[in-house]
């Protein structure tokens, strides 16, 4: 992991992000950018010294930018790391996944506020963009406490699909921070499976991985996958909540078989998603 992207309102939540975007940098000893995009009554870029000045209220928040991206940059470096500032006029989620692309980032982290719900909440807000569309892992920091490094990973899926490749990056994270990792699957009413069919799959992608020791694997039958992924997190300790997706629909079909039934409120643990 060479470099880390966090895009920043300077929001909670957005704060935590940058934080645990400083702490895995150390890990990594990556670079980190610190990007925040500012929505402008005027295309700021084209205006002159003299004619921003007819926008007081513009430079004040321009200026108020400038320091926190300023004091973010200072906390990364107080870490040892190279760091990197960015403050761009508009508002557009397509603009970070534009930015991430040039600099070729290999990890997003960003913040979202809410207490709707782990997949609600992404899916509802600005944040969906950039989990649906980023080439790059992306995690997500909600509204409970951040716990790094991370020592429990809990990745959810149907495991039908190939996601040999989205594994790897799973247990790259837990190598370096010495995790256990908690394969899950949640079989709802729809999938009419068996606890012994539902963790075929997971035992076949295991094959792929015989050097793998620090993990377990669970199958939950519930309602729905987002009620099993709270039953999950109330019974287990888990930092971080790992899952795929898809660029052109989002998650995995698993997720909106259930999409309508939010999770409960507590349920705001930090997501990692990475796109197939």
């Amino acid at each position: 992991m060479k470099n880390i992207l966090v895009p920043t309102d300077f929001s909670k939540n957005c704060n935590k992000a940058a934080k645990l975007g400083i702490e895995m940098a150390k890990l990594y000893n990556s670079e980190i950018h610190f990007l925040h995009l500012m929505k402008t009554p005027v295309d700021w870029v084209k205006l002159d010294k003299e004619k921003e000045k007819r926008y007081p209220e513009t430079l004040k928040e321009i200026g108020v930018a400038k320091a926190k991206l300023r004091a973010l940059e200072k906390e990364a470096e107080h870490a040892g790391l190279n760091c990197r500032t960015f403050l761009e006029f508009d508002e557009g989620q397509e603009d970070i996944l534009k930015h991430s692309g040039h600099f070729h980032h290999d990890f997003i982290i960003t913040g979202s506020s809410g207490t709707k719900g782990i997949i609600r909440e992404i899916t509802g807000s600005n944040v969906e963009q950039i989990v649906r569309k980023s080439n790059a892992p992306v995690i997500v920091v909600k509204d409970e406490g951040v716990s790094f490094p991370f020592k429990n990973i809990v990745f959810v899926s149907d495991f039908e699909e190939n996601i040999t490749q989205a594994f790897k990056q799973v247990i790259s994270i837990a190598k370096e921070c010495n995790a256990n990792i908690h394969l899950l699957r949640i079989n709802t009413k729809t999938d009419f499976n068996s606890i012994e069919l539902g963790l075929n799959p997971i035992k076949e992608l295991l094959q792929k991985f015989l050097d793998l020791k620090n993990y377990s694997i669970s199958v939950y039958n519930e309602p729905s996958v987002e009620t099993g992924i709270n039953t999950f997190v109330e019974q287990q300790p888990t930092d971080l909540i790992a899952m795929v997706t898809h660029g052109k629909t989002g998650f995995l079909s698993l997720f909106s078989k259930s999409i309508a039934e939010g999770v409960t409120n507590h349920a705001t643990l930090p997501i990692m998603t990475i796109r197939i």
